[in-house]
């Protein structure tokens, strides 16, 4: 069993204190949405509050919560409550209004054009009239730090070789180690249904949200996750059609809106599709079970890799 986040029981006293900030007595519910070592989430009637990573950059956390709170995206992304983060023990608190989220028992429902249409606002958000110097969408971070897990737990599990072989198929870029200075648009950095909510006061209107790893960089990594799961069979056409579509007829990046988009997708894609199967044999070691289906499927995926070549233009290398 998972041992709880230590902060936890501050976490739901700093929750209370900003959904009632006069001291009233309430009747409000509180549950614990998220504990994990990234980041822990409490919400208390319709305030949500969330610790962050440890070692979160404060000056960068403030950055991304003055994009998320600035009018150009009112349309895009869930506005936070305060304008700044706050520290609790090593950790930096946010407060947020409560939105419904994606039901994750009706996937047949997802929201698919939603998303589109919400990603290719924020990539063609003009970035000089946001707060300047805003840091690298963290998407290439994310997914070397998954492989970092992996090595660490699973070095000799069975999916390990071939992941990691997948792994090296990919530009530096792709893994990090060099900077990636080709694309410059806004983007999210870890899209995925999780993180689109319904708006507090107009519940027919969705809104992405968590921040973390906001920035400037390829807006093809944001359509990467959808892009992996429909190569690999996990998402059906029709849904990836709906999605595409809708990026496409809002005006997303130029590269993207292509009758044929997959030469900017296919890195992206097999990136993140690497990162999937590595976060999968590290939990699925760490909680000693053996893997599901579609871990299966996205394992497989990453063998497949290594017999066909990633799709490298000249800027894809740097």
């Amino acid at each position: 069993m998972t041992t709880p986040t230590p902060i936890l029981p501050e976490l739901r006293a700093r929750a209370t204190r900003a959904a009632h900030p006069t001291e009233i007595s309430c009747v409000c519910g509180a549950s614990t949405l998220a504990d994990r070592p990234d980041g822990a989430v409490v919400r208390h009637g319709d305030t949500v509050a969330k610790a962050h990573a440890p070692g979160t950059d404060p000056a960068g956390l403030d950055l991304r919560l003055a994009v998320a709170a600035h009018p150009d995206l009112a349309d895009v992304l869930l506005r936070p409550l305060r304008p700044t983060a706050s520290p609790l023990h090593d950790r930096l608190v946010t407060f947020w209004p409560y939105g419904t989220p994606v039901d994750p028992d009706r996937p047949e429902h997802a929201p698919w054009e939603a998303v589109g249409t919400l990603l290719a606002r924020l990539h063609s958000t003009p970035t000089h009239r946001l707060p300047p110097a805003l840091p690298p969408m963290r998407g290439p971070l994310k997914a070397a730090r998954a492989l970092s897990r992996l090595r660490a737990a699973a070095p000799t599990h069975r999916a390990a070789a071939p992941i990691l072989a997948a792994w090296r198929t990919l530009p530096p870029w792709a893994r990090a180690e060099v900077p990636y200075d080709h694309a410059r648009a806004l983007c999210h950095g870890d899209l995925h249904l999780g993180q689109l909510v319904r708006h507090p006061d107009d519940p027919a209107a969705w809104r992405l949200i968590d921040v973390d790893d906001l920035g400037v960089g390829d807006p093809a990594w944001d359509l990467a996750r959808p892009a992996a799961w429909f190569a690999c069979g996990l998402l059906p056409t029709e849904e990836w059609t709906r999605f595409l579509a809708a990026y496409q007829r809002t005006g997303g990046a130029k590269e993207l809106g292509l009758d044929d988009p997959w030469p900017a997708l296919d890195v992206p894609a097999r990136a993140l599709t690497v990162q999937t199967a590595a976060l999968a044999v590290t939990k699925a070691v760490e909680a000693g079970r053996v893997l599901d289906e579609v871990e299966e499927a996205v394992v497989d995926a990453c063998a497949r890799m290594t017999s066909v070549p990633p799709q490298l233009g000249p800027d894809c290398a740097k």
